[in-house]
């Protein structure tokens, strides 16, 4: 949520113009094309839009530019654009349209999240009057969140926050360094009487390591049952869904969540978001955090931003559509690519993306190349010439390559040695990504690395 990126420019005989279009180079500067060409690998930090989503986008803006909450033609338009983009929203997720709203993006559906779950625990919180005939085991207590240590900065900077402001106790449980998954069984060992949410990631963004979500929901649907016969608070489950939709099949009743959170412009569609909330205001309970005209019945008021909710819509339908597909293309080229490391650099690659029988996405590559005059080196990445918004800056995602450079505290959590996770360059590829673009990046980074080792 909430990170840029850097389009994929010319390339051969064929090229992706900034819109993800095909266009020809011509026959005579093929070559010197070849030699210049620049290839997006960074797929998990930013997609380009879809033609389609683009077209969907345009048309929103010719004829549904008038107020969605409006009776004149081109309010009913928007109004018709908005809903069937919920719906696509919803068949995307498994869900139900009314259970969709839309935010700005993955940051905010986080924080709406967040801020939900504490204002829930407040408001329900029984009152001292009451306390003779109900009793209050979590009487005078601090809320309290459960999380884990490979979050998105978007969980656990607001978390932190509001620890530091006496408003939330917070328990970060560390991920194995055997399967790089958090455990079910250490989430519920954090469990306390005071608990009211449990947001854990659907899929990291750095590895790609996919988290055993639905076996937490299970746990944790069981245990409700117990709090709630001791007068307990019901633990709220979510899922920060940003990297795993559009590349791998994501459905909200088999994960057993009450929240999911929906990033468009990490599945080819515009920089917004939604919120998939189960049983919405009924069963799962949801504050807004702005106040205005109303819309979205109230949860998130601001006039809808029509076109940009059309190509969210269209981007989902996409996906619902062609994810098996789109699967099946990136884990074969992503494959390749772990295969032709391997060709060239033999036991010197160290895939920190691989944990023995964990499922990963099927885009996403992290290594590290080691030696005794790269190791500990964060230059490799920086020495990358032909890869354009390579996310290797010491290992760290888009968001975090202005807070300075050093080893990314995700890899380290993952059980990365430091010396390794100094050097380590995340890959993703994307829909369109080729095998060729593979051998041009491979070609480079064998360069770039018998460069540093000739310097050392």
């Amino acid at each position: 949520p909430g990170c840029g990126g850097v389009r994929m420019e010319a390339a051969g005989k064929r090229s992706r113009d900034e819109r993800g279009r095909a266009a020809s180079v011509p026959d005579g500067h093929a070559e010197k094309s070849l030699l210049d060409r620049k290839v997006y690998m960074d797929y998990n930090a930013t997609t380009p839009l879809e033609p389609e989503v683009i077209q969907a986008m345009a048309e929103a803006m010719q004829e549904a530019w008038g107020n969605p909450s409006s009776s004149y033609p081109e309010g009913r338009k928007a109004k018709e654009t908005i809903g069937a983009a919920r719906e696509s929203l919803a068949r995307m997720v498994g869900g139900r349209p009314q259970d969709v709203i839309f935010t700005s993006g993955g940051t905010e559906s986080n924080n709406l999240v967040i801020h939900s779950a504490l204002k829930h625990f407040h408001k329900t919180h029984i009152s001292e009057g009451d306390a003779a005939e109900h009793p209050r085991p979590v009487a005078g207590a601090l809320p309290h969140f459960i999380t884990c240590t490979v979050e998105h900065d978007s969980i656990r900077l607001p978390l932190e926050h509001l620890v530091e402001e006496r408003e939330a106790e917070v328990t970060f449980v560390p991920v194995s360094k055997v399967s790089g998954q958090v455990k079910a069984e250490d989430i519920l060992a954090a469990v306390r009487p005071t608990t009211c949410l449990v947001t854990i990631m659907l899929a990291n963004n750095e590895t790609g390591v996919v988290m055993p979500v639905p076996d937490i929901s299970r746990r944790v649907r069981a245990l409700n049952q117990q709090r709630a016969a001791r007068g307990l608070p019901v633990l709220l489950l979510h899922t920060d869904a940003a990297q795993a939709l559009g590349k791998r099949r994501v459905d909200v009743w088999d994960l057993g969540v009450d929240f999911l959170t929906i990033v468009g412009h990490k599945f080819y569609g515009p920089r917004i978001g939604a919120l998939y909330v189960r049983g919405l205001g009924e069963l799962t309970p949801l504050y807004p955090m702005l106040f205005g005209g109303g819309q979205e019945r109230n949860f998130r008021p601001g006039t809808e931003n029509t076109p940009m909710i059309a190509g969210l819509g269209k981007a989902a339908e996409l996906v619902a559509e062609n994810c098996e597909a789109y699967e099946a293309h990136m884990e074969t080229v992503r494959d390749y690519l772990e295969e032709r490391l391997a060709a060239e650099f033999g036991k010197r690659i160290h895939l920190n993306s691989q944990f023995p029988g964990t499922e990963r996405l099927p885009n996403t590559c992290n290594f590290s190349i080691l030696g005794p005059q790269l190791q500990g080196d964060d230059r490799l990445p920086l020495a990358l010439a032909r890869v354009v918004g390579l996310v290797g800056w010491a290992g760290h995602g888009a968001c975090r390559q202005e807070a300075g450079r050093g080893p990314s505290p995700v890899l380290l959590s993952f059980g990365i040695p430091l010396d390794v996770a100094r050097n380590a360059i995340r890959l993703s590829v994307g829909r369109s990504t080729t095998r060729a673009e593979v051998d041009l990046v491979v070609q480079d980074l064998k360069q770039a690395v018998a460069r540093l080792e000739g310097q050392a």
